[in-house]
């Protein structure tokens, strides 16, 4: 798997991130708080210093790639996750994605910007949902990504047959999420929907597994 890519576009974004940081750092005064969490209200409930602010994100992506791009060498199924390529580039230019345009997100705002940062970062994690539920049928068993319970671990048919429906349910909550974003419903009902949506899906996947597990005559034990 060339992860040469992944690394390009890794670097390209972080680029426009210190890019932006630089900017917004010479915008701001010394010892400036900005907004960094946002609570169901959509009012910003949560500030750090710009020093922390401005460089927390980009340094959770240079760990990200670094994770991604270690731990696939020490793999004990590193030949099933080689064959997931497709899915684990997705899945890396995705976060990698969502995690630059949170970052603007919040550049703009501690620049002055008025934006609905709660549903901005909510659309940005639908679209997340939508590419990774497209690929989450490709991914072959393996600790590192996809679908990990105890019985999609303990079966090869329960992982198949849970990466099928899981990757339906990702990209339906993954559009469902885009709706509401788009919608502009109050933040309270917004925040209810998609806590909902999420408890929905982890049951929907536990039990689906499970089932599979169960009815599976060549199942290890869990």
């Amino acid at each position: 798997m060339n992860r040469r890519p992944f690394l390009v576009y890794s670097a390209a974004v972080l680029g426009v991130m210190t890019i932006a940081s630089a900017w917004a750092w010479i915008q701001l005064p010394a010892g400036a708080s900005i907004p960094i969490h946002w609570g169901i209200d959509g009012q910003a409930n949560g500030f750090a210093p710009k020093e922390i602010g401005l460089l927390l994100l980009p340094v959770v992506l240079l760990f990200v790639d670094l994770m991604l791009t270690v731990i696939p060498r020490i793999e004990p199924r590193r030949a099933n996750l080689e064959r997931s390529g497709k899915a684990y580039g997705a899945t890396w230019i995705g976060v990698v994605s969502v995690l630059g345009a949170i970052h603007l997100l919040i550049v703009a705002v501690a620049l002055g910007a008025q934006l609905d940062v709660g549903r901005l970062v909510l659309i940005s994690v639908g679209a997340l949902f939508v590419v990774v539920g497209n690929y989450l049928p490709t991914i072959r068993p393996n600790y590192l990504m996809g679908i990990r319970t105890p019985w999609t671990l303990a079966s090869d048919l329960s992982w198949v047959k849970t990466h099928r429906i899981g990757g339906r349910v990702f990209v339906i909550e993954g559009l469902a999420f885009l709706l509401l974003g788009a919608l502009g419903i109050t933040p309270l009902v917004l925040a209810i929907a998609v806590v909902s949506a999420v408890v929905l899906m982890v049951v929907i996947l536990l039990v689906y597994s499970y089932r599979v597990w169960k009815l599976d005559p060549a199942k290890r034990s869990a």
